[in-house]
């Protein structure tokens, strides 16, 4: 196991380098950042600007300063376009429990919802509860997560006035308080269609599976009703499989809802991120890329050791 993990930590590290090298070569191609066009007139000043900004080297010796600012001093940069006067590392500290809170409530609220909704339709199975289940997940796994939220957006927001289109900020409620969660149920229920979609097919899938194997019969035939042997058996059995995606969907709380935040009006780094792009802020841009690169490629590592944790039968790397 301890070698299959220095393997996979390895694999992570030469796949991080080799995707921030690619993303910091395709955005320094990009045409100059908007706010270079527009100091001026004077070719002087552009000069002067992109000389003190360091974008008149060339990629290879921006990249090198990029990384040994990196390793040496942990240093990001400060923003090139916007917040030019604080680090990088600075500002998305501060938007960063907006993206956790707005992530972690969405997940609180949708594994339970879709592992109910998973048993359900197993239990089930071929009648027209696990139709009608079935056919929703197909419609809101397919549907993408903006569409949801601008129907959230028009039907509770505006015909019903039960939420504000935007989230409070925190001058006037603390991320933690009743207040703000209430504000942010919009954006919650946005982002947790898909996660109750995808839980709820999974989860109806292996169950389904494990119900009708032989070990089950056998479990009714020593006289176990139906509900024990569900409830002993069948789900200890589809959480091997259940149980990672879980663990993965935690994981990945910390990679936002670009999308969403940006729709609800949540100052969040997926907002953040988008408003890197738009304006080419190098900086922004790397740190943030990296940073969700990163949690997405940690977060593949995890789910596959914790089948070993789950299941002792299960030897990641193993030969045999």
């Amino acid at each position: 196991m301890v070698k299959y993990v220095l393997k996979r930590v390895a694999l992570m590290l030469l796949t991080l380098f080799i995707i921030s090298t690619m993303c910091f070569v395709l955005i320094h191609l990009l045409p100059e950042a908007p706010i270079l066009r527009g100091i001026g007139k004077d070719p002087n000043l552009q000069v002067i600007e992109r000389e003190r900004q360091g974008l008149n080297d060339s990629i290879i010796a921006q990249y090198g300063r990029f990384l040994a600012n990196i390793f040496a001093y942990g240093y990001w940069g400060n923003g090139l376009q916007m917040y030019k006067t604080s680090e990088v590392t600075e500002i998305i500290g501060q938007k960063m429990p907006y993206t956790i809170v707005l992530n972690l409530w969405s997940i609180i609220l949708s594994v339970p919802l879709g592992l109910l909704f998973g048993i359900y339709a197993a239990l089930r199975k071929n009648r027209w509860q696990d139709h009608l289940i079935s056919v929703l997940v197909v419609i809101f796994i397919s549907v993408p997560s903006y569409v949801y939220a601008f129907l959230v957006q028009y039907i509770l927001c505006f015909k019903l006035g039960w939420f504000d289109l935007q989230i409070k900020s925190l001058a006037d409620a603390s991320i933690m308080s009743p207040a703000m969660f209430y504000s942010m149920l919009p954006a919650i229920f946005s982002l947790g269609f898909g996660t109750v979609a995808g839980l709820t097919r999974y989860t109806r899938a292996e169950l389904s599976e494990v119900l009708t194997s032989e070990f089950m019969l056998l479990a009714r035939t020593k006289g176990l009703t139906k509900r024990q042997a569900t409830t002993r058996h069948a789900l200890k059995n589809a959480m091997v499989v259940i149980l990672p995606m879980i663990i993965g969907e935690f994981i990945g709380i910390l990679s936002g809802s670009l999308i969403i935040e940006g729709i609800f009006g949540v100052p969040g780094i997926g907002s953040l991120y988008i408003t890197s792009i738009r304006m080419r802020d190098y900086n922004f841009f790397m740190a943030l890329t990296v940073f969700y690169t990163f949690i997405g490629l940690l977060g593949g590592i995890v789910i596959d050791i914790s089948y070993g944790f789950i299941d002792p039968r299960i030897r990641m790397g193993s030969r045999k």
